[in-house]
Order: C-alpha cells, then sequence, then structure tokens
C-alpha cells in the first residue's frame, strides 16, 4: 500500500474538501480523489462519502483515520532515523498564527544557521488546534499560548515570551485611558473561542467594561489593520512591537499589572523527533532571551 494514499485520505477527512486537500498537497483533485478510490478498492469498503461540496468520513473512514496517522507518523520517524544525508531528518512545527509575524522568523534563521540540512514543515493555527496536532503525534512541536491544564505524561512545555495585554489604538489616541478607550471607541473583538482572546474578554469582565463592540475576529494581523484603518480599538497580547510601530499603531498600557499572554514551546519529549525538538527550544531560547535583554535596554 502506497503511504501517499494513506496521506491523501487524512488531509480530506481533515479539510472536508478534496480541493482542499489537494491544495495542502499540492496536487490535483482529481489525484487526490484516485487516491482515495485506490484505497477503498485495496480496503474493499468505502472511507468517504460526498456531501453537497464537502466530504466526511463514512463511519469505516473514521475507523481507519487514526491507524492511517498511526502509519504516516512511524514512516515519517524511520525516514528521519535512516536517513544518512540528512542526519537531522524532518521536523514537523506548529506555530500559532501571530507568532509567525513576530518571534518565528529570526528563531528559525537561527536555527538554519546551525542546522543547514534540516527540514522543516511549518503548520499554522489556533493554539488549541495545534496543541491537539502534538498530543496526537501529527507534529514534533509547536509554538503555542500556555496551555492551562496538566499536560500528559511524556511532554513538555517551556516558556518563550509574555506578552502583556495592551489597547491597541491608531496613533492620534495614545495619549488616551485604555479602559476609557475601550468603554468609548469602536471594539474590535479579539475572538474568544482562542486562548489569547479568551485572556481578553477575562479582562474585560472583570473590570466591568461593555465596550462597544464593531466585530469579533480572529487573527491578530487582521486586526492590526482594522485598527489601522481607523475602525476601532482593540485588546490584543503586545505580540510584534516593532511591527505593529512600524504600522504607526499606539499600544496604550493597561493600569496596573496587566493580565500576559505566555507564549512557549510544546513538544513530545519521547520520540525519535525529541532531539530536534529540544535543538528548537534551545535556539528559541537564545533567540528570544536576547531579544528580551535588547528590548530591557531600550
Amino acid at each position: 500500500m502506497d503511504t501517499r494514499y494513506l496521506q491523501s485520505l487524512v488531509a480530506v477527512i481533515e479539510y472536508g474538501s478534496l480541493a482542499e486537500a489537494a491544495r495542502r498537497l499540492d496536487l490535483t483533485p482529481a489525484s487526490i480523489a484516485a487516491r482515495v478510490r485506490a484505497l477503498e478498492q485495496d480496503l474493499g469498503v468505502v472511507l468517504v462519502k460526498r456531501a453537497g461540496r464537502n466530504v466526511r468520513a463514512t463511519e469505516a473512514g473514521l475507523k481507519v483515520l487514526e491507524r492511517a496517522r498511526l502509519v504516516l507518523r512511524e514512516m515519517r520517524d524511520l525516514r528521519a532515523t535512516a536517513g544518512d544525508d540528512t542526519p537531522l531528518g524532518e521536523f514537523r512545527l506548529g506555530v500559532s498564527t501571530s507568532a509567525l509575524t513576530g518571534l518565528m522568523p529570526p528563531v528559525l534563521a537561527g536555527l538554519y544557521r546551525r542546522h543547514p540540512k534540516l527540514a522543516v514543515f511549518v503548520e499554522p493555527g489556533t493554539s488549541s488546534h495545534l496543541y491537539r496536532k502534538v498530543i496526537d503525534g501529527e507534529l514534533d512541536a509547536a509554538f503555542i499560548v500556555q496551555p492551562q491544564f496538566s499536560l500528559p505524561k511524556g511532554y513538555a512545555w517551556r516558556l518563550g515570551a509574555a506578552e502583556p495585554l495592551v489597547v491597541l489604538a491608531p496613533a492620534a489616541l495614545r495619549d488616551r485611558d485604555a479602559h476609557a478607550l475601550m468603554a468609548d471607541e469602536p471594539f474590535i473583538r479579539y475572538d474568544r473561542s482562542v486562548w489569547g482572546g479568551r485572556l481578553a474578554d477575562r479582562y474585560l469582565r472583570q473590570h466591568a467594561i461593555r465596550p462597544r463592540e464593531r466585530l469579533e475576529i480572529d487573527g491578530l494581523m487582521a486586526i492590526a489593520s482594522m485598527v489601522r484603518e481607523g475602525l476601532g480599538v482593540s485588546l490584543v497580547p503586545d505580540w510584534a512591537p516593532d511591527w505593529l510601530d512600524s504600522l504607526g499603531l499606539s499600544r496604550v498600557a493597561l493600569p496596573g499589572v496587566a493580565p500576559v499572554r505566555r507564549m512557549g514551546i510544546l513538544w513530545a519529549t519521547q520520540t525519535p523527533h525529541a532531539g530536534l525538538a529540544e535543538a528548537f527550544v534551545q535556539e528559541a531560547e537564545h533567540v528570544l532571551g536576547r531579544s528580551r535583554k535588547s528590548q530591557a535596554t531600550t
């Protein structure tokens, strides 16, 4: 059985669409459909069904899904262990979308300087989504918001950056009080379905602030762009100060001690790729530690 067929099946079920699976795997929808049909013929069962433009797994498909993920993970680990020309193998890394613009580029640049043969696959997403991917063994590590619960045995988390909440506002409002800004100005809410958005929502409720909510959105870059266009203000982690400053936005501090979004690295400690994860952790600590020292002196 060709493991590429399993990869196509997993992608179709996870993304619920032949077109999206094809885009992710850089194939045509027809090729993806042919692979899934071949797998169904090989196993003698129907694995997926069409529902309009979407595709969903049958009962048999759901049963096969977890075993398919396991086979693909084992094949990845086998290649990483056996590859002589790429001794570090492939590192599958999840990165919280907001960290892609601020924290991650210098970390990856440093990692490549130390390990030029390393191949990295980066999957962006929300912290909760990437957490599950690491626990399921589909990713080797993830740079995410600190989970608010105990980790399963065999997993570790290391702090990378502490990002206090700030009110993001147009430059003309930089001298206004943070609470007054959120109460008086149109408000762009950071999506409460993501961990950072819940932190912001908790702060608003604790201080009895009822903002004039204009919209709610997941995506800190999108929020920053909307604030720059004058659509409102927002309560967000101070995730990329240099980039925000370059947009001409004000980061208004909250009174007292602000809640902090703690970003860090989650990884599995007992897999063949644990060494790759440790190398990533060390580089992240080096780069982010240097960045914190630089900010403290400015």
